[in-house]
């Protein structure tokens, strides 16, 4: 019986692929070259921090899945180092730009299925940017995102070693992936429409370069947190710095 409801399971999640895993037709008129004078270019960069007791994470049961073989895996939500740094958030120049269009990059962003959690847990993309989501466990996993204003799906992948892609058309920050098979995995990715975003690391710091002269809002988005935005203006070969403080 166990092995009829499996087989089911396993080919319902191959139908949700068949119907909702067309890749979108890339973004329409995307520019060949960088619309930024390099001579004049400049960087914003920063860091983002936690003020006062973060929630601690928690150890996931993977125990209703053997396979997983990930044993002490903790959640991603809140990530804080000891100096108060905050991990994954997500960094991008919201307004400023005008009506400059920027060239999409061709490589890939591979979003990975390891231990029965997505890596990475918080990314970013353009618009037209390819995702190629992999499964590197020898266990079923599905990918479900739901966006707002791109195009929903959901894409089975049953056996270790499948690969799918993605594309999203629309800036939209953010966008939540779930696992309806393993109810812990999320993740998110923003997408924009230039290349000017980033997501922190361990160690807080973000970094955007490359701007050309102007007055940006830059947004700090975190999952639990929320946003937080920042003004700066930055002129020819100038970098300026911008710090973003979170609380719980």
């Amino acid at each position: 019986m166990r092995t009829l409801v499996f087989t089911a399971f396993v080919a319902a999640l191959t139908a949700a692929a068949c119907g909702g895993s067309e890749k979108p037709a890339p973004a329409p008129d995307a520019p060949v070259s960088n619309p930024v004078d390099p001579a004049t270019a400049g960087a914003v960069s920063g860091k983002v921090t936690f003020m006062g007791t973060p929630p601690p994470s928690e150890t996931i049961s993977m125990s209703s899945d053997p396979r997983c073989m990930n044993a002490g895996a903790k959640t991603e939500t809140v990530m804080v180092s000891g100096d108060g740094s905050l991990q994954n958030v997500f960094v991008y120049v919201k307004d400023g730009l005008g009506a400059l269009k920027f060239p999409v990059p061709a490589t890939p962003l591979v979003l990975d299925q390891k231990g029965c959690q997505y890596r990475p847990h918080v990314f970013g993309v353009q618009a037209g940017q390819t995702i190629e989501i992999l499964n590197s466990d020898a266990t079923l996993h599905n990918i479900h995102a739901w966006p707002q204003a791109n195009q929903e799906f959901n894409v089975g992948q049953a056996l270790q070693g499948m690969k799918d892609t993605h594309v999203f058309t629309t800036q939209e920050v953010m966008v939540p992936f779930r696992c309806d098979v393993h109810r812990w995995m999320n993740s998110f990715v923003g997408v924009v429409a230039h290349p000017f975003f980033a997501v922190t690391g361990a160690d807080g710091a973000f970094q955007l370069k490359g701007l050309p002269p102007g007055t940006y809002t830059l947004e700090a988005w975190h999952e639990k947190f929320g946003t937080k935005t920042a003004s700066v203006t930055i002129g020819a070969k100038e970098s300026k710095d911008v710090a973003f403080t979170f609380s719980g």
